[in-house]
């Protein structure tokens, strides 16, 4: 096996262990837009687990540079020997990929590093546009064009699905002491971080969540309402959005413990992944 080969294994790999439900969409693209989307993912989630490997911020941080000096061009060591680096700047390359989002990225994940409450949810929102959002975005300027219809779509889609995945990671984030809900929100219904990291649902809580879960929905159903606008070629970016659509309904369920661990079906996954390109939203 070749050495690029052997990096677009390691990516691929990757994506399937720690992020299966992207990894699981880029099997309903084009084949030739697989391999770049890839190491998209691959980027991310390199990015996204930095805080599963450090004790303490600063070595993350200082992880986090190394990817930022990397996008910079002034890499640290021999940067293509990292597969995941390599085929990023392949994929940069190949689709012209804007170096100063995948920067923000990166920025956004130094917040994770901490154990600093989620102020707001203006706050939350900005997070949420610079990881969630931009992931959309990219991965359609991988498959399509870059166009105004993208971008929206990508904004409203991208805060649904990082407000669904939010609440999918509560039992982790609050067994470390993590509160990615807005601070201000949970107070206002009379609750506080102490209950959250407690891991016990509460009325505060519940209600919480039920606000977050109904702004999701509204943002799902306008980004839905704008793909007729986006490329057939790009639309294929926001397949994931149907399974923010199931993991809505589900959280949504007065029943639902935010705080049990839940193992989303990999067959489940595939299948709805399946079935949304035969829907009128995304033919």
């Amino acid at each position: 096996m070749s050495a690029d080969a052997a990096s677009a294994a390691f990516c691929a790999d990757l994506v399937r262990h720690h992020d299966f439900e992207r990894y699981a969409s880029t099997l309903f693209v084009p084949a030739g837009s697989r391999r770049a989307l890839l190491a998209l993912y691959a980027f991310n989630t390199e990015i996204s687990r930095v805080r599963d490997h450090v004790s303490q911020p600063l070595p993350g941080e200082i992880r986090l540079q190394w990817w930022t000096d990397m996008l910079a061009g002034t890499g640290h060591g021999d940067v293509e020997s990292n597969p995941v680096a390599a085929e990023l700047l392949l994929a940069i390359h190949s689709h012209q990929l804007p170096v100063d989002r995948l920067s923000k990225l990166i920025d956004a994940h130094v917040f994770d590093l901490y154990n600093d409450p989620m102020p707001d949810l203006a706050v939350l929102e900005s997070h949420i546009n610079d990881t969630f959002s931009t992931l959309l975005a990219l991965s359609a300027k991988i498959l399509g064009h870059a166009s105004e219809g993208i971008e929206q779509a990508a904004d409203h889609g991208g805060l649904a699905q990082g407000v669904a995945r939010m609440i999918a990671t509560l039992p982790y984030d609050a067994a470390r002491r993590q509160l990615f809900l807005p601070q201000d929100m949970l107070i206002q219904h009379g609750g506080s971080a102490e209950e959250v990291y407690a891991g016990k649902i509460t009325p505060a809580i519940r209600a919480t969540l039920d606000q977050l879960i109904s702004g999701a929905r509204e943002q799902l159903a306008t980004a839905m309402a704008l793909l007729p606008q986006v490329s057939a070629e790009a639309r294929a970016a926001f397949l994931p959005l149907a399974l923010v659509v199931r993991d809505l309904e589900r959280i949504a369920d007065a029943a639902h413990d935010p705080f049990a661990l839940h193992v989303p079906s990999r067959l489940r996954t595939l299948w709805t992944l399946w079935r949304a390109p035969r829907s009128k939203v995304f033919l």
